[in-house]
C-alpha cells in the first residue's frame, strides 16, 4: 500500500506501524483508540467489537473499530492476556502549537511481562518476564517484575545445566521470556516455555547481545563506572541476559525505569532444589489437574493480609531455605507471634489497611498513578508507626532486624496528606485533587471560580448606583466575553469610563477596566486551577519517586511480617508445631499429617503417622500396601512437612526433629508426555534418571511405584536395582512405596532398609482402609477389593476372581472366558486346533529353549497333525515361512495377561481364516 494513496493522518499511521509491525497498533483519535486494516479485524474478533469502515483515500473504505480511550486498560489487558503486544500511540505535541498535522508516536508497548494492571495481574503472584543467554554450557538468566520492581540474575552452569535452567525456570513461570538465537531456534525449550507456562518467547537482537553495548547499557541505567558496583562481571552470560532484558523494557515502556535500580545476584544453589516434577507432585502453588490455588500448600498457608505478603509468602514456598540459622530464625519469629495472639491480631488489624505499595511505585515510576493511588500509598504510610510501636517489645531476632529496618515514612505521609483531599478523581487533569492551604494561587483560583458570579453582581449593582441607569445588565457570548448592556433610552447617561463594544438597533454594550479583570480571572479559572493542580501533583509524584528506595525497602519488611504473621495463625488455627531444625541426618516426625489433606478433611478425620529415617536405624522405608489405602498421601505428607519446616513454617505433627535437606525429589503418578512423543514409562525413567544422578546424602526421595510402567520382570529388576544404588551409594533419606512384595526380601540383606505397610482389615471379601503405617509388609495388593470400591461391574470382579484363581494355582494354559468356551456355533473348530498349536507351542518357558534336533523333531510331528486337521497348505512350523509363526515366536506368554493372550488367539484366527 502506497502512502502516497491515502489521507495524510492515515499515512502517519502507517509509517508508525511499519515501526511496530509485531504489535497491535491503539491510534489515538480525540477520545478513542482506533485501529485500522487487519489490526481492526484482529482487535473486532478478539474483543467483540464492531468494525466499521473509514475512507482514507483507497478505493475501499479501510476495516476499521476502536475503543474509548478513558477505558481502553481494559481492552488492552484482554488483549495482552490472549498473547498479543499492543503499542499505544498518542499524540506527542501539543495540538495549539502544531503546524499541520499533530505529531504522534508510540509512548509505550504493552507486553504479557510488562503489563501493570489487568486479569493477568494476579495481586498474590509475581508477573515475571525473563531474559535467557546461552554459551558454552552455561546459562544467564534474568527475571524481573516490572509491577513491583523485583529484578534478579544467575548463571547456571555445570552438569545438566540445562534441565537445572528449566528447573529454575519453574520457580518463576514466567509469562514472556527472551530468548538469545540458538535458545530460541531450541524447540525443547520454546514448546516447554509454550507448555508449562503460556509463556510468549521472543529472540533477543544480535546487537543487544555485544559484551561492550551490554556493559554501556548497564552502566548508564545504574549511573556507575564499573559493573563490579552491582555485582556483574563484564564478560559474564548473566550481564548479557541482564542487558538484554533492560534493553528490552526500555525500548517497549519508553521511560527511565527508575524502580528499577536494586539487581539482586543470586546462586541457585542458596536454596532448596526443587525440580518440575516435584514442584508439581507437591502441589506446592496449584493443584495438579485443575491448576487451582484452593488444594495447594500456598492455600493452607496463605493468611496473608497483603498483596506484598501473600507473593513473599508464595516465593518462600517455591524456595526453601537450606542455611539452618536463617531457618530457625524464621522458625523463633513465627513462635513468638504464635504464642501472642493479641499482638497478632493488631498486626493483622494495621497490616489490612496496607496497600500493595510495590505496584503503587511502579505506577509512580511509570507516571501512570492518579490521586487515588498516593491516597492508597498515603493511607499504607499511615499505619507504619503503628507496626513499629506494637514490634517494640518482640525478642526474637527475626523480629528486632525487622522493626529496626522499619522505616515509618513520616516525612511522605505528612507530605500527601497535605496536599491531597481524601475524594480526589481518578483523572488528575481535571483538578479537585489540592487540599485548600497547601498552596495560595490553587486557593486564590477557587476563590474566583467560586465567588466570580457574586463579584459580577456587585459589579452591576454599583453601576446602577453609580450611573442611575436602572435597566443595566451584565450579559456574556462568547464572541465578546462579558460586558454590560444599556438601552438607547438610558444612552444619555453613559458614563466617560464606560468603553463601547458593539452598538446593536435598541442597546449599546460596553465595557470597563474592572469588568475587563474579572473577566480574565473568571473565564481562565477553569482551565489555570486544573493545569496548576497537575503541575502541583507531579511534583508531588515526583518527591515519592525519590524515596522508592525507601518505599521498597519498607514493602519488604511489611512483606516479611506479614508472612510471619500467616505462619504464626495458620499454627495457631491448625495446631501445628515448631520443628527442631538441625544440621545432622535424622528426619523423626511423630504423628505427622498432610496439611492440605487435613484442612480438606478436618483435623478429626485424618489418621496421623510417624516417620522415622535415621542414619543408624533406616535410611529407606520400603512402603508396601494396597492402592487407595494412603501410601501417597503418607509419603507427599512427609516431603510437605520438611519443605514447610525448612521455609520458617510451623509442621502439621506432635513432634519433628528434621536435618536440613538439600533437595527433595519426586517420582510419583504416571503420565504420559504426548507432546513430546514420550510414553509413560520413558517419562518415569527420565525423572528416575534425574535423580539418581543429582541426589545427595542429604536429599530426601519420595519414590512411589518405580517400574510399573513396564513388564513385571523388567519392572521388578529395575526397583530393585534402583533401591540398592540408592542405600549403597547414595544415602539419601527415602520413601520407597511399591506392589512388588518380592522386594521386601531385601530388608534381610540391607540393615539401612526396613518394611513398612499400610494396615488393612479384611472383612470378608471386603477390605477397610486403616491408613495407619505398621512395621512389615504385606504380600499382595488387594487389587479386585479396591476395584470392587471404585464401582467396577460385578460380573468384572468375578471374572477377575477365577482368572485370579487359575493363576495362582500355577497354570499356564490360555485363558478363555466362559462365554467363549462354552459356544459352539460362534468359533469354528479351527480355533480350537489353533488354540492347542499354541498351548503346545508356549505352554512353558522351555519351549524356547529346546535345541534344533528338538525343533525337526516337534515339526514333523505337527506337520503330520495340521494334514489331519485340514491344514496341509500351512507348514505352521517351517520357520520363516508364515507370519503366524512370527507372531508365536515373539510371543511372551508368561509376561502377557489373559485378555492380551484372547486377542493373540483371536488374531491368529483371522491370519488364519485368510488363507
Amino acid at each position: 500500500m502506497l502512502k502516497t494513496q491515502v489521507t495524510p493522518m492515515m499515512a502517519q499511521y502507517l509509517t508508525i506501524k511499519e515501526e511496530n509491525p509485531d504489535c497491535l497498533l491503539f491510534f489515538r483519535l480525540g477520545d478513542f483508540y482506533e485501529m485500522f486494516f487487519e489490526d481492526a479485524k484482529t482487535c473486532s474478533r478478539e474483543l467483540e467489537i464492531t468494525l466499521t469502515g473509514k475512507d482514507c483515500g483507497l478505493e475501499e473504505r479501510a476495516p476499521m473499530c476502536g475503543v474509548p480511550f478513558h477505558s481502553a486498560e481494559t481492552y488492552i489487558s484482554r488483549l495482552v492476556e490472549k498473547g498479543y503486544k499492543v503499542a499505544i500511540c498518542e499524540q506527542i505535541e501539543d495540538p495549539k502549537q502544531a503546524k499541520g498535522l499533530v505529531k504522534r508516536g508510540v509512548i509505550r508497548i504493552v507486553t504479557p511481562g510488562t503489563i501493570l494492571e489487568g486479569a493477568t495481574v494476579s495481586e498474590g503472584k509475581n508477573n515475571y518476564i525473563t531474559s535467557i543467554v546461552g554459551m558454552e554450557g552455561s546459562y544467564g538468566l534474568s527475571v524481573c517484575d516490572v509491577t513491583t520492581g523485583e529484578w534478579l540474575t544467575t548463571t547456571i552452569i555445570g552438569d545438566q545445566s540445562k534441565r537445572k535452567l528449566l528447573d529454575e525456570l519453574a520457580k518463576f513461570a514466567p509469562v514472556e521470556c527472551l530468548l538469545s538465537e540458538t535458545l530460541y531456534q531450541d524447540d525443547e525449550i520454546r514448546e516447554f516455555m509454550r507448555t508449562r507456562f503460556n509463556c510468549l518467547t521472543e529472540q533477543i537482537p544480535a546487537h543487544t547481545l555485544d559484551t561492550t553495548l551490554a556493559q554501556r547499557i548497564l552502566l548508564k541505567h545504574f549511573n556507575i563506572l564499573s559493573l563490579g558496583g552491582i555485582g556483574l562481571s563484564e564478560d559474564g552470560v548473566e550481564t548479557l541476559a541482564t542487558a538484554s532484558l533492560l534493553a528490552y523494557l526500555q525500548e517497549t515502556q519508553k521511560t527511565d525505569l527508575s524502580h528499577l535500580m536494586t539487581l539482586s545476584i543470586y546462586n541457585v544453589d542458596a536454596f532448596m532444589l526443587l525440580d518440575i516434577a516435584t514442584r508439581r507432585n507437591l502441589e506446592l502453588t496449584e493443584t495438579l489437574r485443575e491448576k487451582r490455588r484452593k488444594g495447594s500448600l500456598l492455600w493452607v498457608l496463605d493468611h496473608t493480609k497483603t498483596a506484598m505478603g501473600s507473593r513473599y509468602i508464595r516465593k518462600c514456598i517455591e524456595q526453601p531455605l537450606i542455611n539452618a540459622e536463617e531457618i530457625n530464625h524464621r522458625l523463633d519469629a513465627t513462635k513468638e507471634l504464635k504464642e501472642a495472639p493479641l499482638l497478632r491480631a493488631d498486626l493483622f488489624e494495621a497490616l489490612d489497611h496496607i496497600y500493595d505499595i510495590e505496584r503503587l511505585m511502579s505506577k509512580v515510576s511509570f507516571g501512570t498513578c492518579n490521586a487515588k493511588d498516593m491516597i492508597a500509598l498515603k493511607q499504607s504510610l499511615e499505619v507504619l508507626p503503628t507496626i513499629k510501636g506494637l514490634l517494640v517489645d518482640c525478642q526474637a531476632p527475626g523480629l528486632i532486624s525487622l522493626n529496626r529496618q522499619l522505616d515509618d515514612m513520616s516525612d511522605l505521609y505528612q507530605l500527601v496528606d497535605k496536599a491531597l483531599i481524601e475524594e480526589a478523581p481518578i483523572s488528575v487533569r481535571e483538578g479537585n485533587m489540592i487540599k485548600t492551604g497547601y498552596n495560595e494561587e490553587v486557593d486564590h483560583l477557587r476563590q474566583v471560580k467560586t465567588e466570580g458570579a457574586s463579584w459580577l453582581m456587585e459589579i452591576e449593582a454599583r453601576e446602577k448606583e453609580k450611573t442611575g441607569i436602572k435597566n443595566l445588565k451584565i450579559k456574556y457570548n462568547k464572541v465578546f466575553g462579558y460586558f454590560l448592556e444599556v438601552t438607547q433610552s438610558y444612552n444619555h447617561l453613559v458614563p466617560d469610563y464606560f468603553i463601547r463594544k458593539q452598538t446593536l438597533s435598541n442597546c449599546e454594550r460596553y465595557i470597563t477596566e474592572e469588568l475587563k479583570k474579572v473577566e480574565e480571572e473568571v473565564l481562565g479559572a477553569d482551565d489555570k486551577l486544573n493545569l496548576l493542580e497537575y503541575q502541583l501533583f507531579t511534583e508531588i509524584r515526583d518527591a515519592v519517586l525519590k524515596e522508592m528506595p525507601r518505599l521498597l525497602t519498607t514493602s519488604a519488611q511489611i512483606a516479611a511480617l506479614d508472612m510471619f504473621c500467616s505462619l504464626a495463625d495458620v499454627a495457631d488455627t491448625y495446631g501445628y508445631v515448631k520443628p527442631e531444625m538441625t544440621t545432622g541426618y535424622n528426619l523423626c516426625i511423630e504423628k505427622g499429617r498432610h496439611p492440605v489433606v487435613e484442612k480438606m478433611l478436618g483435623e478429626q478425620h485424618f489418621i496421623a503417622n510417624d516417620v522415622i529415617l535415621e542414619e543408624e536405624h533406616a535410611e529407606m522405608m520400603l512402603l508396601t500396601g494396597p492402592n487407595m489405602a494412603g501410601k501417597s498421601t503418607y509419603m507427599r505428607q512427609v516431603a510437605l512437612i520438611v519443605l514447610m519446616a525448612q521455609i520458617g513454617s510451623f509442621v502439621p505433627a506432635d513432634s519433628a526433629t528434621i536435618g536440613v535437606v538439600d533437595r527433595i525429589f519426586t517420582r510419583v503418578g504416571a503420565s504420559d508426555d504426548l507432546a513430546s512423543g514420550q510414553s509413560t514409562f520413558m517419562v518415569e525413567m527420565m525423572e528416575v534418571a534425574n535423580i539418581l544422578h543429582h541426589a545427595t546424602k542429604n536429599s530426601l526421595l519420595i519414590l512411589d511405584e518405580i517400574g510399573r510402567g513396564t513388564s513385571t520382570l523388567d519392572g521388578l529388576s529395575i526397583a530393585w536395582s534402583i533401591i540398592e544404588h540408592i542405600t549403597t551409594e547414595i544415602g539419601a533419606k527415602t520413601l520407597f512405596a511399591t506392589h512388588y512384595h518380592e522386594l521386601t526380601v531385601l530388608e534381610e540383606t540391607m540393615p539401612n532398609l526396613k518394611n513398612y505397610c499400610i494396615a488393612v482389615k479384611e472383612i470378608g471379601e471386603d477390605i477397610i482402609f486403616l491408613h495407619q503405617i505398621v512395621k512389615g509388609s504385606v504380600d499382595h495388593s488387594y487389587g479386585i477389593q479396591v476395584a470392587k470400591l471404585a464401582g467396577v461391574p460385578s460380573a468384572v470382579l468375578e471374572r477377575a476372581k477365577a482368572i485370579l484363581k487359575q493363576l495362582d494355582s500355577g497354570e499356564k494354559q490360555v485363558i478363555i472366558p466362559p462365554s467363549v468356551q462354552g459356544t459352539s456355533g460362534q468359533l469354528s473348530e479351527k480355533v480350537d486346533k489353533i488354540k492347542d498349536v499354541v498351548k503346545e507351542q508356549v505352554i512353558t518357558t522351555e519351549a524356547y529353549q529346546i535345541n534344533e534336533t528338538e525343533v525337526t523333531s516337534k515339526k514333523a510331528s505337527k506337520d503330520h497333525k495340521e494334514k489331519q486337521n485340514g491344514f496341509g497348505q500351512l507348514n505352521l512350523f517351517d520357520q520363516g515361512e508364515h507370519e503366524v509363526i512370527t507372531a508365536l515366536k515373539e510371543a511372551d506368554l508368561m509376561n502377557t495377561t489373559p485378555f492380551k493372550a484372547l486377542e493373540l488367539l483371536y488374531e491368529l484366527q483371522r491370519k488364519v481364516k485368510s488363507l
